[in-house]
């Protein structure tokens, strides 16, 4: 790259940051979501606006924002991670489901009475199905309502939603670089997708959090920023190399992290990355508009963004309701999800960068996407007006209808022996998929590389055909503890103590599920000894081998195989262990828990030596991490404030009292419009708040802020009473809105 070049680069830069900056600033006064400031500050950069100087060469920022998009989607993965996708439930994914597949069915059927293409409809209702984390985080910030009923189904509606767009993505892609719609195509990508998945996972999950564990003392937030970038950029090249998209390996690195207790660590040091680089991407987003086509396309434009709208009220309420939920939050949530968003763009960008989607597409979703993002707080508001009015209309006969639905949906059902027998068959399905998985990663990974490289070292001491049963006896005993699993149904204490007393009832599924397991490894021995030996001999080695693995092999197995998921368990679980002291057992039943202190916390404060947390709950402190700064062993002086990461040890019972105690409220409160910060600051004669009683000063509401303790003379903490009344000189210890805060010094 030549210095004109490099000139060129640092100009379009300079250009678009400076415009992201300004414009981001405008649109924070204006109390709107700062994506629709980048798109704005985009599209002035671009050669459609030509009062300001325009983007030389966009082909860089199209660099940068694929840059963005990687960095995007890893932010994405940190905040989804699979745990919080299965304590999502059914209900979420069922609700999801049905939103994603309504919408992108009216979005095909719009698109193809529009006179688009097959490929163009089909990334048509994808965009059009994906609604808007962020802009509905915000809607719902500044509209006070994070603390409604409602909310955390929207939220697990929308953590599916974003895996079922990264499986779309992967979807899209075969379609578009097939330019057709083959049924076969699809289920094969798919299919790929999901044993690839299920390899990333498995290898992340064994790998990574072991690593951190190992080297959490020495990894600073540079480090830390150096190792989650690689690993980012690591695994999306490797996703390439697999077939499928950078972005794609991005999120399934970042769900990884997301299960370490490292997650929060990693989310604060890639933060300002992904606002750099996410700010390039919606910005480059912004440069696609253009004002002729907006015009041109008017009355498609204003179409799409009612079918959003109606179609994301409709399909979200029926979601909800078939999931269960009664008619009231069923239309809350319905009515939260009338917008799309950041996944619209990035399914746009894909389908642009494959040369599929038609120019006209991208400016009309993006002008949607803003429509629809001005129009979100208003339906918000306008769905318990909604809900009243369709209540009174609705007959008595269907609401009772529906309340009896939503009251059994939500029964909980009382285990049986069939039902029993469903969850074993489940769970060893599941395990079914995980190992045969893992096993057929081996298998290549043995036949393309160890075997041979074996078989070379051992021909130079032997003959060939010992060299070969040596590299296929080892290769076996590798794989047994897999295979074994695949073969043994497991079975909690509960379920065994069940099945004691029915007898011959417990053998035959046993035994099916055996026999399903056994030809599956069968066809695995075959495939691993296909080339070495005759199809008889293969056969007959799979025989002996399977009869062996059960009579002989099976302690050694069943050993292996119970360390491999006590890790794997471990690491799955390792931030939630982490918190609440499991599998860290010091002596008997005494544990090391680190908690997170929150807001309201009633020891915030405090110092360690008032708290009586050694008398009153039987836990001693022996770890404080504030700011990336340890204090071992931490003094009786040393006080207590949100944020905190504390390290406790007591027994089980004593850390489960202690937790809801120490992580009260750990959520700040809502913020609009500065920084949410903890500080302290004694009051002035002039502070509004002299002479008054807390509980008539309205902190929340007014000044976005709480108050967690009071400092009235020296060393005299209190905690914050509703009669408390404020002195000149008194010292406020508070968390909030750092420029509102001022007015109340």
């Amino acid at each position: 790259m030549d210095e004109v070049q490099i000139q060129n680069l640092i100009y379009d830069l300079a250009l678009i940051l400076t415009l992201g900056a300004a414009a981001t600033i405008i649109f924070k006064l204006l109390k709107q979501p700062v994506v629709l400031g980048y798109i704005v500050a985009g599209f002035i950069a671009s050669p459609h606006f030509s009062f300001v100087p325009s983007v030389g060469n966009g082909e860089n920022i199209e660099f940068w924002a694929q840059i963005g998009i990687i960095v995007l989607l890893f932010s994405l993965g940190l905040e989804f991670s699979f745990k919080k996708l299965i304590n999502a439930g059914g209900s979420a994914i069922s609700t999801a489901l049905i939103i994603v597949l309504g919408m992108m069915g009216t979005g095909f059927v719009v698109g193809k009475s529009m006179g688009f293409t097959t490929v163009n409809s089909i990334f048509l209702g994808a965009m059009l199905s994906m609604s808007s984390t962020t802009i509905i985080l915000k809607a719902l910030t500044d509209l006070n309502l994070r603390q409604r009923r409602f909310v955390p189904g929207v939220f697990a509606v929308l953590i599916v939603e974003d895996l079922f767009a990264v499986v779309m993505m992967v979807i899209l892609s075969s379609i578009a670089i097939n330019n057709t719609v083959s049924g076969g195509e699809m289920v094969k990508s798919i299919l790929q997708l999901g044993f690839f998945l299920i390899i990333w996972f498995v290898v992340g999950v064994f790998l990574i959090p072991t690593l951190f564990r190992r080297l959490r003392l020495v990894i600073s937030d540079e480090m830390m920023l150096i190792i989650a970038m690689g690993l980012c950029f690591l695994m999306a090249i490797f996703s390439v190399e697999s077939g499928f998209s950078l972005a794609l390996g991005a999120f399934v690195m970042g769900s990884i992290l997301a299960g370490t207790p490292d997650a929060e660590r990693i989310e604060r040091v890639v933060k300002p990355v992904k606002d750099l680089f996410g700010a390039v991407f919606f910005i480059s987003v912004g440069m696609m508009v253009d004002p002729q086509v907006i015009v041109q396309y008017a009355g498609m434009i204003t179409l799409l963004s009612v079918v959003v709208i109606v179609g994301m009220i409709i399909f979200g309420t029926t979601g909800m309701l078939a999931a269960g939920q009664p008619l009231r939050i069923a239309m809350e949530s319905g009515f939260s999800l009338t917008q799309i968003g950041e996944f619209s763009f990035i399914i746009a960008t894909l389908g642009t960068t494959l040369g599929v989607l038609d120019e006209s597409i991208y400016p009309i979703i993006v002008t949607v996407s803003v429509i629809t993002t001005f129009t979100t707080p208003f339906f918000i508001k306008s769905a318990l007006p909604c809900y009243k009015f369709v209540e009174k209309r609705l007959p008595k006969r269907w609401n009772t209808l529906l309340e009896g639905y939503s009251k059994t949906a939500s029964a909980d059902v009382k285990p049986s022996l069939r039902n029993m027998w469903v969850k074993i068959v489940k769970r060893h399905a599941t395990r079914l998929v995980l190992y045969s998985a893992v096993i057929v990663a081996s298998i290549f990974l043995l036949r393309s590389y160890l075997i041979p490289l074996v078989i070379n070292m051992l021909e130079k001491v032997m003959s060939h055909n010992l060299a070969v049963l040596i590299s296929i006896v080892g290769s076996l005993l590798l794989l047994s503890p897999f295979f074994y699993a695949i073969i043994t149904p497991s079975f909690t204490r509960k379920e065994k103590k069940l099945f004691a007393s029915e007898g011959s009832l417990v053998v035959m599924p046993r035994v099916v599920m055996m026999l399903v397991g056994g030809m599956l490894m069968l066809a695995f021995i075959n495939s691993l000894l296909y080339g070495f030996y005759s199809s008889i001999t293969s056969e007959f080695v799979s025989l002996i081998y399977f009869a062996a693995l059960l009579l002989l092999l099976a302690p050694m197995a069943r050993k292996q195989l119970d360390n491999v998921e006590k890790r794997f368990i471990s690491n799955v679980n390792e931030r939630e262990n982490r918190r609440t002291g499991k599998d860290n057992n010091l002596v008997s039943d005494m544990h090391l828990a680190y908690m997170t202190v929150g807001n309201d916390c009633p020891f915030v404060g405090q110092r360690l030596k008032n708290t009586d947390l050694r008398r009153k709950y039987g836990v001693n402190v022996v770890a404080i991490l504030r700011n990336s700064v340890r204090y071992s062993i931490p003094t009786g002086n040393m006080r207590i404030f949100p944020g905190d990461l504390i390290g406790v040890i007591g027994t089980d019972e004593q850390i489960q009292t202690l937790l809801p105690l120490l992580e009260a409220n750990s959520t700040p409160p809502a913020n609009t419009s500065g920084e949410v910060k903890f500080t302290h600051f004694a009051l002035s004669e002039k502070s509004p708040l002299i002479g008054k009683r807390l509980g008539d000063t309205s902190l929340r509401e007014d000044y976005k802020s709480m108050i967690v303790a009071v400092e009235h003379g020296e060393d005299n903490f209190l905690s914050p009473t509703p009669d408390m009344v404020f002195e000149v000189g008194d010292i406020l210890w508070i968390v909030g809105d750092t420029t509102l805060m001022k007015r109340l010094r």
